[in-house]
């Protein structure tokens, strides 16, 4: 079996285990189990998730909820799709091609996904050493280059900023397709010149790569490629940056393309599931802060904004009780 086939196989049966039935309902008097597809260990999908899987069992009676470590948002959105996952740690470019049945979900079809919140911003992480004589995208022309795991996010955003500064993601780099903690191992053993990874800052692995002795990690600005991008695909991309103090040896802030992360669902999951979902991710904001920092990021304000998916009605409804919802 294929690497892509093995890790959808292994997800799918994991959460196929925990997911409820497509509407989000349980039987009267069992305990309702919901799964979150969440991402690779050592992100920030994974803690994030582990988060809200821990507030949300804690807070709604009847209700048990499971983050499983997944490839990341391409296998999300088909998860939830399949009705093997009731929630979904999502790129907002990745969601974009689900529900337009594009890209890589040309065989799934058009995903009926909904949003329950934009959470935060993912930065794309270009990682490479001191020593590599990579400082612009373009020096990755030749390089052994990690675009991340197949059915992650990461992969479609590196596969975009490659094409943005005119390289072909196929045959102008040594590509390979390694997930965070395998890229980290790659570049430490000199097996790869640069990984790209999309994710809120600080990544785990990220963050011991940079502590690591003997060898310095260089973030790599990337910000050039936004231009094309924003052509291509539109405002689904912005320019953000790395902090000076994201990683220890950083000497200053990283300008690097941007793009929204969101928790989202099937459209046919229960809408007062989908209510008391949201309603959880705020009412235990401080809970979730103290697992990783991102979730201080999350607002009324900002997770109305920027999906390019439709709300779920539930969530809407809460929105409009909080007077976050303006339409």
């Amino acid at each position: 079996m294929r690497r892509r086939e093995l890790l959808r196989a292994l997800a799918a049966s994991s959460l196929g285990a925990l997911a409820c039935d497509p509407s989000g309902m349980a039987r009267p008097g069992a305990v309702r189990r919901i799964s979150i597809a969440a991402g690779l260990t050592g992100g920030v999908y994974y803690a994030y998730g582990g988060g809200i899987a821990k507030v949300v069992s804690q807070s709604l009676p009847g209700v048990e909820a499971t983050a499983e470590a997944t490839a990341g948002s391409v296998d999300n959105l088909k998860l939830v799709h399949q009705h093997k996952a009731d929630l979904a740690f999502t790129l907002a470019d990745t969601l974009d091609e689900a529900l337009q049945g594009r890209g890589a979900f040309r065989e799934t079809g058009v995903v009926a996904a909904r949003a329950l919140a934009v959470l935060y911003g993912n930065v794309t992480h270009l990682v490479t050493l001191a020593d590599s004589g990579i400082r612009t995208p373009a020096d990755l022309a030749g390089r052994v280059v990690s675009s991340g795991a197949p059915g992650s996010g990461t992969e479609t955003i590196a596969e975009r900023v490659l094409e943005a500064v005119g390289i072909d993601p196929v045959t102008g780099v040594r590509r390979q397709s390694l997930g965070l903690g395998t890229s980290v191992d790659a570049l430490m053993d000199g097996k790869l010149d640069a990984f790209f990874w999309s994710s809120g800052v600080p990544a785990g692995s990220l963050l011991e790569l940079a502590s690591a002795p003997g060898r310095r990690m260089r973030l790599v600005p990337n910000a050039e490629a936004l231009p094309s991008l924003r052509q291509r695909f539109g405002a689904l991309y912005y320019e953000t940056a790395i902090p000076r103090d994201a990683y220890p040896g950083m000497e200053a802030a990283v300008a690097v393309v941007g793009v929204a992360n969101i928790l989202a669902v099937h459209e046919s999951m229960d809408e007062s599931l989908a209510h008391d979902l949201t309603r959880t991710l705020f009412e235990r904001q401080p809970e979730l802060v103290a697992i990783h920092p991102e979730a201080r990021h999350l607002s009324l304000e900002t997770a109305v904004a920027g999906s390019p998916a439709p709300f779920h009605p539930g969530a809407v409804r809460y929105y409009r009780e909080k007077g976050a919802w303006k339409s």
